[in-house]
């Protein structure tokens, strides 16, 4: 196998990461870890996604968040499937904001898309979970959840659980496994007769160790991967009662209204709050570096009062910036002779100049806000250096960690409480969250809790864009009408780390 640059690159700074971390080609037990932390009486995680109960109800944790997309009910299913669980008895719970559950499957994958040479899979496979750990990865997005997640954890934690559930059933036949099935939360054993519920195995299965490598199930044995399956989120969106962050109502709450700078990276120079400290339920004008904020005893009177407050803003000469203005230096590139060439195959310029008919059109496509249905919102308490923390998110162990760092407290001294996300887009994804470190600090200021929640105008104007782009086609015909070649030249901004 040829290895290119890209993928020595890649494939050493993983590696290296496992080295220099002291781990070896063998992930640890994290399902000893989940008993240790998450078990009650009478509950065992057989692996560190599966819980299952002594009354033989089973529990899958889900590590991403449920954003409409479904992912709650079809990482579910994928485990379910593959440990030959009674569905009707399975509950789906979110996991929790905690390392047991980073996302290592999301480095794994992508390292595996970028082309990472096949040989170091176990090695990489490793390190991708502590490379996950250390930097608080537990992100939903880029369509990963389901064929990362769910293709090699979901599927592995479910037929790895059932593997041991039929081991311990045949140790105390003393049968051989291989004469021992599955079904419906049961093992059975049919030439006996006997059969033994995954509850009552479930204890003596948690002492042992799972196989990294079970065996999966192939296409045609799936009974419920498939399925026409409800999902477990409908019933109380379609109620009401499904709760989102923005729905967080902690005892003696606050609430915080914020005007940003009008233009990216300028900073606070004065504020001058005339009598709004005055008015009936105003608690405090709050500045920070590059905003101010009212909090008030409800949003409505914070968010009325901040129009009353004069904010001064330093000048950094991008005020004048407007789309005519990007645009006209993206046609100029456009025009112009410099340019990167991203792919060429085969001849171009003899297509165009042997071309019966050429076809030229120009697009443009400009900066779009992720616009997402649930404002941007985020509360948070602090006190006697303790955090708790409720909002909509992609990343629920990321922003405890970045909430913490702001507070200066650990991280174990956060508690995330999750909820339903009223749309995300990767709006709601790290280095998308300035509304997350500006809740944060306007927390500092008090003992109670604050939500800060961003209007539909701020949310619009301090939004992380999709990059606007013009883009000039240029295609090639012959006599008879077929495309013999064609031209692309397009222009915009470098996409950021934060654009999503």
């Amino acid at each position: 196998m040829k290895i290119n640059r890209r993928r020595f690159l890649l494939s050493s700074a993983l590696v290296g990461g496992g080295v220099l971390i002291g781990y070896t080609a063998t992930r640890p037990s994290r399902h000893r870890r989940a008993n240790t932390e998450l078990a009650g009486s009478g509950e065992s995680f057989v692996t560190s996604l599966l819980k299952i109960e002594a009354d033989n109800t089973v529990t899958i944790y889900v590590p991403h968040s449920e954003m409409g997309q479904g992912v709650h009910t079809s990482l579910s299913m994928m485990a379910a499937d593959e440990l030959d669980a009674d569905w009707e008895r399975v509950n789906i719970e979110q996991a929790p904001a905690i390392d047991l559950f980073a996302n290592g499957d999301l480095v794994t994958g992508f390292s595996g898309e970028l082309g990472a040479p096949s040989f170091l899979a176990p090695l990489i496979s490793v390190s991708a979970v502590k490379i996950a750990e250390l930097a608080n990865l537990q992100t939903t997005g880029g369509s990963s959840s389901v064929r990362f997640t769910g293709e090699h954890s979901m599927r592995y934690a479910g037929a790895a659980a059932r593997e041991l559930l039929v081991q311990c059933a045949a140790n105390r036949w003393a049968v051989p496994a291989a004469e021992c099935t599955t079904a419906l939360s049961h093992v059975q054993h049919n030439a006996s007769g006997r059969s033994l519920s995954y509850g009552e195995l479930a204890a003596e299965a948690a002492m042992l160790e799972p196989s990294s490598e079970p065996t999966l199930k192939t296409r045609d044995e799936y009974n419920i991967m498939g399925k026409a399956i409800s999902r477990n989120d409908i019933p109380a969106k379609v109620d009401g009662s499904a709760p989102y962050g923005i729905d967080a109502q902690p005892d003696d709450m606050l609430y915080a209204a914020i005007r940003f700078a009008p233009v990216f990276g300028t900073k606070l120079v004065s504020v001058d709050a005339g009598d709004v400290l005055n008015r009936r339920g105003i608690k405090k004008v709050v500045q920070l570096e590059d905003s101010v904020a009212v909090v008030a005893d409800s949003y409505w009177r914070a968010k009325e009062a901040l129009k009353s407050v004069n904010a001064v803003f330093e000048e950094l000469g991008n005020e004048n910036v407007s789309s005519a203005t990007i645009y006209e230096q993206f046609d100029a590139s456009l025009a112009g002779d410099e340019s990167d060439k991203d792919r060429e195959i085969g001849d171009t310029q003899a297509a165009f100049d042997s071309a019966a008919d050429v076809i030229e059109a120009s697009y443009r496509v400009p900066y779009l806000a992720h616009a997402a249905m649930e404002p941007m919102n985020c509360t948070v308490h602090l006190k006697d250096g303790r955090a708790n923390i409720w909002t909509s998110t992609q990343d629920a162990l990321g922003i405890k960690s970045r909430i913490a760092s702001i507070l200066g407290i650990a991280a174990e001294d956060a508690t995330f409480h999750h909820s339903y996300v009223g749309g995300g887009f990767g709006r709601r994804l790290p280095f998308t969250w300035n509304v997350i470190d500006h809740a944060a600090l306007i927390a500092k200021e008090f003992d109670v809790p604050v939500k800060t929640v961003l209007s539909r105008e701020d949310d619009m104007q301090q939004d992380y864009y999709r990059p606007a782009v013009a883009s000039n086609f240029k295609a090639a015909f012959d006599s008879s009408g077929l495309v013999r070649g064609w031209q692309n030249r397009f222009t915009g901004p470098v996409q950021t780390p934060g654009a999503a």
